[in-house]
């Protein structure tokens, strides 16, 4: 990715930080689905209900680019976790290609739990 488009990809001054996703698009709920099939391997919670899914962007071309972060930039699995991601929406019936990019801002926190993650891990 050249620099241009680098920059074309962040938020301008006073846009927020998490860019709306395309969920109007057919394929939306069946990348939902298949990114909950992602889990951190230390918490027994998925990605999409962890809060580690911020954006799921889709064209009309079916291309698919998934904004994520992870619990701490340290976490062990940083390296594989966008290619498990990749993989499992890749598997999606249409979706002709993925593109998985880690984020580091705003950086995740228990704000971003879904009530089902809420639960499973005894929050609620």
């Amino acid at each position: 990715m050249d620099g241009k488009q680098m920059d074309a990809d962040r938020p301008a001054e006073g846009d927020p930080l998490i860019r709306p996703s395309t969920t109007d698009h057919p394929l939306y709920e069946a990348v939902v689905d298949a990114c909950r099939t992602v889990y951190d391997p230390e918490i027994p919670v998925n990605i999409y209900d962890l809060g580690l899914v911020y954006t799921i962007e889709i064209s009309p071309e079916n291309d698919v680019r998934i904004w994520m972060t992870l619990t701490a930039p340290g976490c062990p699995v940083a390296g594989e976790m966008p290619g498990w991601v990749a993989d499992a929406v890749g598997a999606v019936p249409g979706v002709r290609q993925i593109d998985v990019e880690l984020v580091w801002d705003p950086p995740w926190g228990m704000d971003r739990l879904s009530d089902e993650a809420r639960l499973e891990l005894g929050f609620m």
